[in-house]
Formats: C-alpha cells, sequence, structure tokens
C-alpha cells in the first residue's frame, strides 16, 4: 500500500475520532495526517513524512487549537426563546394582579402575574418583563 494512501486512511480515522469526541486536538492531528499525506505522494520520504507530520501536528495544537477553543468557549451573546423576553415591555391586556392577568409581548398573549404579590395593574398599562416562570410573564409596572 501507498505511504499517501495510509496517511489518507489516518487522516480520516482521526477526523471521525473527533467528531465524536470534539476535543478539536484529533481534528489538529487529522489536518496534520492530510497534509502528510499531500508530502508523501509528492514522493518525500518515510522520515521526512514522520518530520513533516510532526511539525505540522505541534503548530496546529500549539496555536490554531487554542484559537479554536477560545470561539468555541465564547459565552453566548444572543438570547433565544423565552430568554429573550426578559427585559421586554409587554401591554397589559387584562387586570394583572399576584394571581393572575393577561400581557400582550410582542404580539403573543402570555398569562401574567405581578412581580410585586401587592399590586394590581390595570388594563392599558405597560409593563416590563421581569422573568418567565413556564407560560406566565412575571411584570412589573414601568414609573
Amino acid at each position: 500500500m501507498d505511504p499517501w494512501l495510509i496517511w489518507l486512511v489516518v487522516a480520516a480515522v482521526l477526523a471521525v475520532a473527533e467528531i465524536v469526541t470534539l476535543t478539536a486536538a484529533l481534528g489538529m492531528l487529522s489536518v496534520s495526517a492530510l497534509v502528510t499525506a499531500g508530502s508523501a505522494a509528492v514522493g518525500l520520504p518515510l522520515p521526512f513524512q514522520f518530520l513533516v507530520f510532526a511539525l505540522v501536528a505541534t503548530g496546529t495544537v500549539v496555536f490554531v487549537r487554542p484559537i479554536a477553543l477560545r470561539h468555541v468557549l465564547r459565552p453566548q451573546v444572543e438570547r433565544f426563546g423565552i430568554d429573550a423576553l426578559v427585559g421586554r415591555p409587554a401591554y397589559v391586556l387584562s387586570e394583572v394582579t399576584g394571581l393572575g392577568g393577561r400581557v400582550r409581548i410582542d404580539g403573543e398573549e402570555w398569562t401574567a402575574r405581578a412581580y410585586d404579590e401587592t399590586l394590581v395593574i390595570p388594563p392599558g398599562k405597560t409593563v416590563d418583563v421581569m422573568e418567565i416562570r413556564g407560560a406566565t410573564a412575571l411584570v412589573y409596572p414601568r414609573d
């Protein structure tokens, strides 16, 4: 079997292992094996193939992997789903008390309760969504 084909198989196995483990290190080693397969296809002798693999693997793991991990582990800046509703204004449709009521948030009707259970918020007022619990918005009136 040709050396370039062996390196290609090693690259494929490492790529599959990376998909399963998501460590980013095996992906870098897979790229190294792919580069080495190219150098073997050009006709580089076996000791130099190992040198190419070692240099590329060291370079990618030391320099590229930290950058990749920094991008992957970056905190989420966008809020989605019900988390995106917290802090939004809502329009009171029916009186909101500590026991219940109805509000409209971004065009959708929600059941609501007053964040401060002693408050009574009349219809027509604008409130802020403080929290979402299940399918109920906890709201507080704007001043």
